[in-house]
């Protein structure tokens, strides 16, 4: 889908202010809704997706089964409201040995597992809006021992409200930042809020 897209800095799959922000997205509900609301903590529109079960309510990219997102920058970053709900997001990758796996975090689990293709994580959201950082390139390699060639599929799943879902080449500070990647919060929540919590 990206692969011959030139890749540098960041690469957005979603943006949940833009006019269609699911339009690469397959979205997959069950006893629950994936909608567009306004964030009252950051007087945005954002993209909710609810649902009794997690793992029959999710948004999946690219849309069609067969493709693959063919992106090669190592960074996951995802701009996530923590509802206080169980809430999973999977990326699948490819190594350097051509082998597909999976990387699962989710705010359920407290022990990390590695299997031949698959790798569970436990995941912990401060209260509100976070910044979830995932270096695919450091995790392949610790997890596998190989390198990671390019992410193919994401998917990500209820419960959460969700700003942005980016990729980019290296970590940026916030003031490295482009201002749409940036979640502006109100200052007087910013005062007491800890920082973004990176992925480990």
């Amino acid at each position: 889908m990206f692969k011959d897209t030139f890749q540098s800095g960041f690469l957005s799959v979603l943006y949940s202010i833009g006019s269609k922000p699911l339009t690469i997205w397959n979205r997959n509900v069950k006893n629950g809704h994936i909608k567009r609301i306004t964030d009252n903590d950051i007087q945005s529109l954002v993209l909710e997706i609810m649902g009794t079960n997690v793992s029959t309510t999710y948004i999946t990219c690219p849309k069609e089964s067969g493709c693959t997102l063919g992106i090669k920058l190592p960074f996951l970053v995802m701009i996530i409201k923590n509802l206080k709900k169980y809430f999973t997001f999977e990326v699948q990758i490819l190594d350097d040995k051509n082998v597909r796996r999976r990387f699962r975090a989710s705010n359920y689990q407290s022990t990390t597992r590695v299997k031949p293709f698959i790798c569970t994580m436990p995941m912990r959201l401060d209260e509100g809006w976070n910044q979830i950082q995932f270096n695919l390139s450091d995790f392949t390699r610790r997890a596998y021992g190989t390198n990671y060639i390019e992410t193919q599929r994401i998917q990500i799943h209820a419960n959460c409200r969700i700003r942005r879902v980016y990729f980019s080449d290296r970590l940026y500070t916030e003031d490295e930042l482009p201002a749409e990647f940036k979640l502006y919060l109100p200052v007087q929540a910013k005062a007491d809020k800890p920082g973004p919590q990176a992925v480990a």
